[in-house]
């Protein structure tokens, strides 16, 4: 884990899963698309007895900023409790992580594998969540 000023730092998958595992307060959070979680497949936090929390960073359809983020976010959260945040391939997470630690909350983490990884050298994506063994689920 790196530290950085304006957020707690980057984690891998395995370090994700390991604070996920340890810490009881520590919480996911789904930055994606509605559309995402609905056709990609969420991360299933089942065996951890935790659920992960959706909040859309974008909105779709429309691709504008979430307004609300913050709030919802938020909800529930306390100073000092360990938030993780995840979307595609580690860039909105990013950027919801510096808004998490802005508003005074986390320690704030980017995953930056993200739910699906970068694109490969044949524009697919791979080494993300969903492929590194991770539960997961999809409706």
């Amino acid at each position: 884990m790196s530290q950085l000023d304006d957020y707690a730092g980057e984690l891998t998958l395995e370090e994700a899963w390991s604070l996920l595992r340890d810490q009881p307060g520590a919480t996911l959070i789904d930055v994606r698309t509605a559309a995402e979680w609905s056709f990609v497949g969420v991360p299933d936090l089942g065996a951890l007895g935790k659920e992960a929390r959706l909040v859309e960073w974008i909105t779709f359809p429309g691709g504008a900023p979430n307004p609300a983020f913050l709030e919802q976010a938020s909800a529930g959260l306390h100073p000092g409790q360990p938030v993780l945040l995840l979307c595609r391939s580690g860039a909105r997470s990013l950027a919801a992580a510096r808004a998490l630690t802005a508003a005074g909350l986390g320690p704030a983490y980017n995953i930056t594998a993200g739910f699906e990884g970068p694109l490969d050298d044949a524009g697919h994506r791979s080494g993300g969540w969903k492929h590194a063994g991770l539960d997961w689920r999809q409706s």
